[in-house]
């Protein structure tokens, strides 16, 4: 069976708060790093004017994609909005349930199309679950099966190009596919790799698959949130 490392740590924060282990986040590029857990758990005060903007803009039925321990579905579920937290980890899924989230769906987004929604929402550069440009594409096409007439998507993502300005890059691959791997308690999850997509070629490759993109804002550091729809 598949280790649930993210899983488990998001248990033991919600259950023990402060007094859980360290979580490092090991990466292809730098030194491990120590994973702040309490970002999965923020309240709305303390999201970004990026994320609040993407609440404001959420409309109809959403879908949370990734949801985590389910901060965003929280916000939204309290605005009134109809929204259903989709989450692959089993045990994030458990955090969500006991911290009030109504609709849960423990799945892959790839295998889901059962629902339409108005809005699919991807948070935390959401989008990089996808882990290859490729991927990319290939969720872009899922989507519209999952979009309603006059749907939405809305997600952020960065520019990592500079992680590179000190140090080559390995032109193997894109630049923003990045490989980690979480450590908690002693234990190693499986190596995973997220992307993250400059917003030039995520405009180019999301017109050529039938969508227009509309940058809706820039945080000035890297980071900015877009919406995709179907022309």
């Amino acid at each position: 069976m598949e280790k649930d490392i993210y899983g488990d740590f998001l248990k033991d924060y919600q259950f023990k708060g402060n007094k859980i282990d360290t979580v490092w986040l090991h990466n292809n590029y730098a030194e491990a790093e120590e994973m702040p857990v309490d970002v999965f758990f923020r309240k709305e005060f303390e999201l970004s004017d990026l994320e609040l903007l993407a609440i404001r803009l959420s409309k109809g039925k959403v879908l949370d994609i990734g949801a985590g321990a389910g901060a965003i579905s929280l916000v939204l579920q309290r605005r009134g909005l109809d929204v259903t937290a989709l989450e692959l980890s089993a045990g994030a899924c458990e955090v969500m349930k006991t911290r009030g989230v109504k609709k849960i769906i423990n799945t892959n987004i790839f295998t889901f199309e059962e629902e339409k929604f108005d809005t699919l929402l991807l948070m935390m550069n959401g989008i990089g679950f996808c882990e290859y440009l490729d991927q990319v594409e290939v969720f872009l096409e899922h989507a519209k099966k999952l979009l309603n007439p006059n749907g939405q998507i809305l997600f952020d993502s960065s520019d990592v190009s500079y992680l590179y300005e000190t140090k080559p890059y390995d032109d193997s691959g894109y630049f923003g596919e990045i490989d980690y791997q979480y450590e908690y308690k002693g234990k190693k999850g499986e190596w995973f790799t997220w992307v993250y997509i400059e917003h030039d070629l995520m405009k180019e490759m999301a017109e050529r698959l039938g969508y227009k993109m509309e940058i809706l804002f820039d945080d000035g550091n890297d980071q900015y949130l877009a919406r995709l729809t179907l022309k």
